[in-house]
């Protein structure tokens, strides 16, 4: 170890279903270590990420200055409903909104879907004799002595968590700040999240899920961040703990407790910023990110170099209303099990192999077939040039299973796992159209940047199939979350849901609103010691033609918000519902829904040493090895991504492996290595 403690190294930790990924960058040099993850202690992973990074890096804790954390503590809550017990109150006689919903089917045509679990049980919601028009003036006072009652049963049940949401609060705060100053009387123990501080917009299921959500994972989060930064703070780490949140900005760990439902993606999130920033170096502003790790697959579009941010992302069952960066996912990852279904369909996933025991060729005791193993029978991967020299690669049992499965199909082994691939790929193919052709984009305008362990196993083929030109493959694709955490922003997300016809919006009113959200963004970046220099803020407003459901969210021009700004924001409305519907109509009234407000502290990326171009291509190729695509076996080369310079140009078939993931080239396919190591490959798709 060092013994200079210069505060010069700056660690981000993501914690992945398989892996936990630690990026540390000392001196420019990024390096890599991962480590099994921890699901029933998630913090131990990261310790021993942690340990295990400062040997690679060789630095102490107290040289870190900058920590950042990628969590899906949340999102596993979630997926696996193990939330805290947790009270709702609202308003009188909308006890059952919760639970009714949008009234609509998981599944149109399937007359068993069933709809979620309501987050709070119906035992659990409580109403309080209140109420305000949609203008937020009060036409029934609050009734405090019915709080104070409401309090005594909810106290009876338990719970450590209450959600208040009442109707309108997003207009008019005050009964819900009074209803929770009451509960917080009565019940000190108890955490308190509020609608009109959780997520202050119409539409009051969405309104009410998100807060239920808060409150019932705010005892989770408080738990898990709370024992984490101690145990930072005890190995010696002094930095502030951060934690990245959905719309990709990263917040200190006290807003994290306060508002857990913001990192409901948290580890995609990062993922995708640092997608952005890789290709952004590389000259590419317009992306589809595909992050693909041993569980499943997460893909998201970047439009003009900023992540596609949306206010109506499922989270599990649950559709969340806060900004998230608009994540569509799949079961599809390196460790998805292939199977056949009843009907004698070759099936892969969404059940997976997971960390332990992994697919079979990781030798831990794996028995069913996974796309990892396919790709390992084919020739395209091998393990044992990743894991543990005391780990035996189970060769032949991954054929005998591939051999198994192929009785069922009527194939042989190769044949069986090239049609797991094929299945494999097809279902991302899907998600990617769905963030792609679906919203009105055309794949081949676009560069898709692949990473995960996985990710860039399949993005040439997927690439071709969708007609997409260029694939880029970051230098750390195998933890490129975890370089995401160091070069995002701090970021906090404000609204204000103000629904008028747009002709009777006054310019003065929206200023007001926007200069009292803006100042909460202050207030909150200045906590956070960010320099004034440093604050960015975005104004959005969205808009929607009167009796529509939906509306399309419209920056505001730069400047004072007068009659000119109005116009403006008008006529780009009409503009965008035509890109994104194929249609508009100026002469329809339009209606003013929600004002948006995005306070940015921007953070110094740090400088990160470029790949040399000493050396030629040739002296990169560690050995040759039969590879198969479609059927077809070829003598490729095997390329170490470490020893690759600069500047290279190779041509496919040829596999590139790296410290944490392989890169697949197609025969036709060719790849060059740009300065900072990003493999730049050409798919053979004429643009």
């Amino acid at each position: 170890m060092t013994d200079q403690h210069d505060r010069s190294t700056r660690v981000g930790v993501d914690i992945g279903g398989t892996f936990t990924d630690v990026v540390a960058v000392r001196d420019g040099e990024i390096t890599v270590t991962k480590t099994p993850s921890t699901p029933d202690e998630p913090e131990r992973g990261v310790l021993d990420g942690l340990d295990e990074s400062e040997t690679a890096a060789d630095y102490t804790p107290q040289d870190v200055d900058f920590f950042s954390h990628g969590t899906t503590v949340a999102t596993n809550a979630v997926l696996e409903g193990t939330w805290a017990d947790t009270a709702l109150v609202t308003t009188e006689g909308f006890r059952d909104a919760l639970e009714i919903g949008r009234q609509d089917r998981p599944d149109i045509y399937d007359f068993d879907a069933e709809k979620a679990e309501p987050v709070v049980p119906r035992d659990h919601r409580f109403t309080v004799p209140e109420r305000l028009d949609e203008r937020g003036n009060v036409i029934r006072d609050l009734d405090e002595d019915a709080v104070r009652e409401v309090a005594a049963e909810i106290d009876e049940t338990g719970v450590s968590a209450v959600a208040v949401c009442l109707l309108f609060a997003f207009e008019n705060p005050a009964h819900e700040r009074r209803v929770a100053e009451i509960l917080r009387e009565e019940m000190p123990d108890v955490s308190v999240s509020r609608s009109s501080s959780v997520l202050p917009e119409i539409r009051e299921y969405e309104r009410g899920v998100t807060t239920a959500l808060n409150a019932a994972l705010a005892p989770v989060m408080a738990d898990y961040v709370g024992d984490l930064e101690r145990e930072v703070r005890d190995r010696g780490v002094e930095a502030t703990v951060k934690i990245m949140q959905s719309n990709g900005g990263l917040i200190d760990a006290d807003a994290a407790r306060e508002r857990p439902v913001n990192t409901l993606l948290s580890g995609p999130a990062a993922g995708v910023q640092g997608a952005t920033h890789v290709a952004d170096r590389a000259g590419y502003s317009d992306l589809v990110t595909m992050d693909m790790g041993g569980t499943s697959c997460d893909v998201s579009l970047v439009q003009d170099g900023e992540p596609v941010v949306s206010t109506d992302v499922a989270v599990g069952d649950y559709t969340v209303g806060v900004p998230m960066i608009d994540v569509h996912t799949v079961g599809a990852g390196g460790g998805s099990v292939a199977w056949v279904d009843a009907g004698g369909a070759l099936r892969v996933g969404p059940r997976s192999a997971g960390a332990d025991p992994g697919p079979i060729c990781y030798g831990r005791g794996g028995e069913r077939p996974t796309t990892t193993d396919a790709h390992y029978l084919l020739g395209r991967i091998d393990p044992a040039g990743f894991l543990p020299g005391d780990r035996d690669v189970g060769a032949d049992e991954v054929r005998a299973a591939f051999a198994e499965l192929g009785d069922e199909l009527g194939m042989d082994p190769e044949e069986t796992a090239q049609g797991v691939l094929d299945v494999a790929n097809a279902n991302m193919a899907r998600a990617l159209r769905v963030v792609s052709v679906e919203r009105g984009h055309d794949p081949r305008e676009f560069a898709l940047v692949a990473f995960g362990g996985a990710g860039p196993l399949h993005a040439p083929t997927l690439a071709a199939e969708l007609d997409v030109p260029t694939v880029l493959v970051p230098r750390t694709a195998g933890a490129l979350s975890a370089l995401g955490l160091l070069i995002s922003d701090v970021g906090y997300d404000y609204s204000q849901s103000m629904v008028r016809p747009w002709d009777a919006v006054d310019p003065e009113t929206v200023a007001t609103a926007f200069a009292e959200l803006r100042a909460e963004g202050d207030d909150e970046l200045a906590a956070e010691d960010v320099p004034r220099e440093n604050r960015e803020f975005e104004r959005v407003a969205d808009l929607r033609y009167a009796g529509q459901s939906f509306d399309v969210s419209v920056p505001l021009p730069a400047g004072e918000v007068d009659a000119d700004a109005i116009a403006e924001i008008e006529r780009r409305f009409h503009e965008r519902h035509e890109a994104r519907y194929g249609h508009s109509d100026p002469e329809e009234p339009v209606e003013l829904v929600t004002l948006r407000l995005h306070a940015r502290g921007v953070v110094d990326s740090p400088e990160t040493a470029t790949v040399g171009a000493d050396g030629t291509v040739d002296d990169a190729v560690a050995e040759r090895r039969e590879v198969s695509f479609d059927g077809d076996a070829h003598d490729a080369p095997i390329y170490d991504r470490d020893v690759l310079p600069a500047g290279g140009e190779f041509d496919g078939p040829a596999v590139v492996e790296g410290p944490e993931s392989t890169v697949v080239l197609r025969p036709g396919q060719s790849a060059v290595v740009d300065p900072d190591g990003t493999l730049v490959v050409d798919t053979g798709v004429d643009r």
